[in-house]
C-alpha cells in the first residue's frame, strides 16, 4: 500500500480524520459543497452508485453521484454491487474523473440492496468481498498503465462522452496516471449478529488504504445505539495485522468533541460523521469555531445558499425536479420558533426564489 496517500497524510497532520460518510440521497454534491465551504470536513465521500447502473443504464443520470470540483477534495466516490466486471470498468471510470478514492459499499442494510446480494449482504460472502476489492484494485493499476475508456465493453459511448462533459463542466484538472486513487470499504460489525472477528481479517487480507466499521449489523439498521466497543476491538485487530491502514469509526457521532472523544476512548483513526450533519454542515468544527461561524452566518442563509446550489447544479437537466432539496430544508428548520410552521412551507416550496419569500416572511433572513 502507498504510505503518503492522503488518508496518512491527513493523520500526520491533524493527528484525526473527521470525514462527511457517504449517505444515499443525501451527500450529493451541493450538499456535499456546503458542508466542505462551512464545515470543512477531511475527507468527503459521494452517495453511492450502483456499478450495474454505471454499466448497464441506457441513461447517464446516476453519473451524476460523482459530481464534483477540486475544492471539494479530497473527494472519495462510493459505488456497491455484486458484479466482478463492473466493478472493474467503474474503477477505470472514476480514474478517469480523477476521484482521490473509490469506496466499496459493504454496510448498506436497505432491502432494495442487501435483498440483491450488495451493500452488507456481502459480509456473507467474503470470497466475493475479496473479489471486488481485486478487481478495483486491478482496474487502477490497468488505467494507471494506459487503458482507457473506450477499453471497457460495458461502458457505452453515452456514458464517456458524459464523463467528459463532467470533466469540463466542473473544470476538473487533467488526470495524472501516476496518482492513483486510494481503495477502501465501509462495512458494518455483523450480519444478523457481530461477527468482527470473523468478518474483518477478509478485507484485512486485501491490504486497504481505509476500513470505515459502522457499529451496527445489517439486521439492526439504523436501530438501537452503534456499539463502540466492538468498533474499538475492530481497530485494535485492524493495526495488529497491518499498523498502516486507516481505521474509521461511525455511528451516533454528532459533532468534534464526539469524534474526538472516540478516537481517545477506541483508538480509531477517525471518525465518519452522517446523519448528524443534516442541516447542520458546521458541526464538523470544533464548538469555538461552530459558534463563531453562527454569530457570523446566518443559517437560514446558509439554507438559502444550499437551495441555489441545487438549482443551478441541476435546473438544465432533463425532469429536473426541486423536490430532493425540501428535505435539506426541513432539516436546517430543527430547533427554531414555529418550526413546524416554516417547514410545512419550505417543503412545498418549488425553487429558490419561494425559499427565500418563505425565510423573509418569517424574518429568518
Amino acid at each position: 500500500m502507498n504510505k503518503s496517500n492522503f488518508w496518512q497524510k491527513i493523520l500526520a497532520d491533524k493527528k484525526m480524520i473527521l470525514a462527511l460518510s457517504p449517505m444515499d440521497g443525501v451527500t450529493d454534491y451541493p450538499f456535499r459543497a456546503i458542508c466542505k465551504k462551512y464545515g470543512k470536513p477531511d475527507v468527503i465521500f459521494t452517495e453511492f452508485a450502483s456499478v450495474e447502473g454505471v454499466c448497464r443504464s441506457s441513461s447517464t443520470k446516476i453519473l451524476d453521484h460523482f459530481d464534483f470540483d477540486e475544492v471539494e477534495r479530497p473527494l472519495v466516490a462510493q459505488v456497491f454491487g455484486k458484479t466482478p466486471a463492473y466493478f472493474k470498468q467503474t474503477a477505470v471510470l472514476l480514474c478517469e474523473l480523477g476521484v482521490d478514492g473509490i469506496d466499496i459499499n459493504m454496510g448498506c442494510p436497505a432491502p432494495t440492496v442487501a435483498n440483491h446480494g450488495s451493500g452488507a449482504a456481502i459480509i456473507k460472502n467474503p470470497s466475493l468481498a475479496k473479489e471486488l476489492i481485486r478487481v478495483v484494485q486491478e482496474g487502477i493499476e490497468q488505467w494507471r498503465n494506459g487503458l482507457k475508456l473506450e477499453d471497457c465493453p460495458d461502458l457505452s459511448k453515452q456514458t464517456i462522452q458524459a464523463v467528459a462533459d463532467k470533466k469540463k463542466k466542473f473544470a476538473l484538472a487533467d488526470v495524472d496516471r501516476q496518482k492513483i486513487p486510494t481503495v477502501s470499504v465501509k462495512t458494518r460489525i455483523g450480519f444478523d449478529e457481530e461477527e468482527i472477528e470473523n468478518w474483518l481479517p477478509h478485507l484485512l487480507e486485501m491490504r486497504l488504504a481505509t476500513i470505515s466499521l459502522h457499529g451496527r449489523t445489517l439486521k439492526q439498521g439504523y436501530s438501537g445505539e452503534a456499539d463502540w466497543e466492538v468498533i474499538g476491538r475492530a481497530a485494535e485487530l485492524a493495526k495488529k495485522t497491518d499498523p498502516s491502514i486507516i481505521f474509521l469509526g461511525n455511528g451516533d457521532v454528532t459533532n468534534y468533541e464526539e469524534a474526538q472523544e472516540k478516537v481517545n476512548t477506541y483508538h480509531v483513526d477517525g471518525v465518519l460523521i452522517g446523519r448528524a450533519s443534516y442541516g447542520q454542515p458546521f458541526i464538523f468544527l470544533p464548538k469555538e469555531e461552530r459558534e463563531k461561524l453562527l454569530i457570523e452566518k446566518n443559517i437560514f442563509e446558509i439554507a438559502l445558499e444550499h437551495a441555489q446550489l441545487y438549482e443551478t447544479t441541476y435546473s438544465s437537466n432533463l425532469n429536473y425536479k426541486f423536490l430532493p432539496m425540501r428535505k435539506h430544508l426541513a432539516w436546517y428548520t430543527k430547533g427554531i420558533a414555529q418550526a413546524a410552521l416554516v417547514r410545512s412551507e419550505l417543503v412545498r416550496a418549488d425553487n429558490s426564489l419561494q425559499v427565500a419569500e418563505i425565510l423573509q416572511k418569517y424574518k429568518l433572513i
